[in-house]
């Protein structure tokens, strides 16, 4: 089974704590914090990374193996996961001389069930 098959529980709770874009205005503080998340995810590097790391089977990925896959130095890949680790979005652990990333638990979820909205009974696509 992947993890993309796995039910989520609690989601309905979730939803109720944190209404969707479509539910009702967004406070000031509200905004700000989503703003800060969707900036970091406004960068097509960032969001390599963030996929690299969300899609890696066992959940975390060595710094190590993602320098490769841009035509970039190390510190500019380190300075874009720092941004993404500022968002919320992943977090890290240093094991000797490396460093292994793995999205917060729950965090993608959250953005998706921010941005869907709801359908009204018999609205088809």
């Amino acid at each position: 089974m992947s993890k993309q098959d796995l039910e989520v529980i609690g989601q309905e709770r979730a939803a109720a704590c944190c209404p969707g874009l479509a539910a009702e205005p967004l406070e000031d503080e509200r905004a700000t914090e989503l703003a800060k998340v969707f900036k970091a995810l406004g960068d097509p590097v960032r969001l390599r990374l963030l996929s690299m790391i969300a899609s890696r089977e066992g959940g975390e990925v060595c710094v190590c193996e993602m320098t490769p896959a841009f035509d970039l130095s190390q510190p500019t890949i380190s300075h874009h996961l720092k941004l993404l680790r500022q968002a919320g979005l992943i977090d890290c652990e240093r094991r000797g001389t490396w460093v292994y990333y793995w999205v917060l638990p729950g965090v993608l979820d959250k953005l998706a069930a921010f941005l869907t909205t709801p359908r009204a009974a018999g609205v088809t696509a």
